[in-house]
């Protein structure tokens, strides 16, 4: 195998290129982006370098002198428009054309603009890559009325950030909760409080916003016909949208995302997927955030390479809003969710725990609490039977249940 081709520069492709050249493969590795910043982190975006208390640098995965010793051909920026799988070939928008001997999709996601003449919008952006947050960061110095289109924690992260500059934030969710996709009830009340006490105003179950552009270029935001407000901008944060395209095109195996078995492998033996792009492999469903895009693909890299290295990790994320740090490790299942206990230590650290009949943990979501998502880490994997007695209370030593 001489060349290996990656469709994407994010989290994803940054670490498979890391991983592919530490392995030690010494073949080609050609790399196509639709941006000129490569290898960089997101999460940030929405927090630290959105808030300008950090520099667009401190993004990087890795140091210039690293990015340059992977000696990486690049094809940037440019996008990969077609996937011809019988000639092992992915064509660009700039007409090149690149064959490969195995081919990497980290394309990743995008945002999601529910209605799509918001998108022509001046006043209304959405914060995916660091142009738009460049963007934001700019208009917040001057807005002073903000509205949040989307309750998720890409919505919550931007409406902390904001209020803490001091600026007045409304939050518009479709649904009847925040974060109603990912966590429980319990925890959507405490974002809820969170965010209110912090002065945000929040809008449940505005399910028919309409936004309208006025003549000093602000907007407009109406619910069923009602005018709420005149906002300087509004930010969409309503969830992501997988970039497939070229996995479907090519007839791959697609169906929210593209389909790899637990080796980062495609319905074609010479095509690999990883990152937000790739269905996880035990759960069936796209996982967008930062350890999976890193874990991934390292396994997937090292699979492409020969040294098959499943990938089944238990999914494992983070927010930071306000003055709270919150992790969540598993997923919110509630039809196998027996038993809910919170355990609360201080004002600002408390846990949710989810057990299964067997007493087993699911899920566990802890606010200012890493140490003890660690430890759950270790009782997920050794199936570990919990009493909830123990884990309520606060004067109980956990750490005596490693």
């Amino acid at each position: 195998m001489n060349r290996i081709v990656i469709v994407g520069a994010g989290q994803a492709a940054g670490w498979a290129v890391h991983t592919l050249r530490g392995q030690g493969f010494g073949g080609e590795i050609h790399v196509v982006s639709n941006e000129d910043q490569v290898f960089y982190e997101r999460p940030p975006l929405s927090k630290q370098v959105l808030s300008q208390e950090a520099e667009i640098e401190s993004l990087n995965l890795f140091s210039a002198d690293q990015v340059n010793d992977f000696s990486v051909t690049w094809y940037k920026p440019d996008h990969a428009v077609k996937l011809d799988k019988a000639d092992k070939t992915v064509h660009l928008e700039s007409g090149t054309v690149l064959a490969y001997d195995k081919l990497l999709i980290a394309t990743g996601s995008r945002a999601r603009i529910p209605i799509s003449a918001w998108s022509s919008m001046q006043n209304v952006y959405t914060l995916r890559d660091i142009k738009d947050c460049q963007k934001l960061a700019e208009k917040l110095k001057l807005a002073e009325h903000i509205a949040v289109i989307g309750g998720g924690w890409i919505g919550l992260e931007i409406a902390a950030t904001a209020c803490k500059q001091g600026k007045n934030v409304e939050i518009f969710e479709y649904g009847s909760r925040l974060c109603a996709r990912s966590v429980s009830p319990e925890v959507s009340d405490f974002l809820k409080q969170l965010h209110e006490e912090a002065g945000t105003e929040i809008h449940l179950n505005a399910t028919k916003l309409h936004l309208i552009e006025t003549a000093d270029q602000k907007v407009e935001v109406f619910d069923a016909d009602i005018k709420l407000k005149l906002f300087d901008c509004v930010v969409v944060g309503a969830g992501a949208e997988i970039a497939k395209e070229l996995a479907s095109q090519a007839e791959l195996d697609v169906k929210d995302g593209i389909v790899v078995n637990e080796f980062g492998q495609t319905s074609d033996v010479d095509i690999y997927a990883a990152g937000d792009v790739a269905i996880h492999p035990s759960l069936g469903y796209c996982i967008q955030s930062w350890a999976n895009a890193q874990n991934q693909a390292i396994a997937t890299a090292k699979s492409m390479l020969g040294e098959m290295t499943a990938y089944q990790d238990i999914p494992w994320l983070w927010s930071d809003q306000y003055q709270c740090n919150i992790q969540i490790l598993g997923t919110y299942q509630p039809k196998k969710t027996h038993q809910v206990v919170i355990r609360k230590t201080l004002d600002m650290q408390i846990t949710f725990f989810y057990l299964d009949e067997h007493h087993q943990l699911l899920n566990v979501i802890a606010v200012n609490d890493s140490k003890l998502v660690k430890l759950a880490k270790r009782w997920m994997a050794s199936h570990r039977e919990l009493d909830p007695a123990q884990l309520q209370d606060p004067e109980f030593n956990l750490m005596k249940l490693k």
